[in-house]
């Protein structure tokens, strides 16, 4: 894990089974993220990423780590310009994005009483990065959704 990694923990009330299925399937990640991966969870195997009706598929984004229900590891998507139009991101920021590395993010689930532990670690920035500025945003708001949407059932609305 580097310096610049973005770790952040939380707690959901769930079984480690649900946790995991509302990380990897599209009827969960959907509701509270907006995005669909379209992958078998084998290290090694490709990631293809639907999100808000932009595909993005390249090279490297792939499966690293896949232990259910325990481990799951992945690379971050490609920057693309279908991407940044959907998700409503300038031409500026983009060349930033697309000029930085790509990053990773790994998910332990680790049962705690009657919840589950979950850390989320999200590493591989250069320093700085507008990439890392970007997810230390976005995972906590989406983190609690997921975790809204297996406590409660509905995910959290933005």
């Amino acid at each position: 894990m580097s310096d610049n990694a973005f770790v952040y923990v939380t707690y959901v009330k769930a079984a480690p089974e649900q946790v995991w299925r509302a990380l990897t399937e599209p009827e969960y990640t959907t509701r509270y993220w907006g995005v669909a991966f379209a992958t078998d969870w084998t290290p090694g195997s490709p990631m293809t990423w639907d999100e808000n009706g932009a595909t993005t598929f390249a090279p490297g984004q792939e499966v690293l780590e896949s232990d259910r229900p325990r481990r799951l590891a992945y690379t971050w998507h490609t920057f693309t310009p279908e991407w940044a139009e959907r998700v409503g991101v300038t031409a500026d920021v983009l060349a930033k994005l697309a000029a930085e590395p790509r990053s990773k993010v790994r998910f332990e689930l680790e049962p705690a009483g009657g919840a589950v532990k979950l850390t989320v670690t999200h590493d591989g920035f250069p320093d700085p990065s507008t990439a890392r500025d970007m997810v230390s945003e976005g995972w906590p708001m989406l983190l609690s959704s997921l975790k809204s949407l297996l406590e409660t059932g509905e995910p959290i609305a933005d």
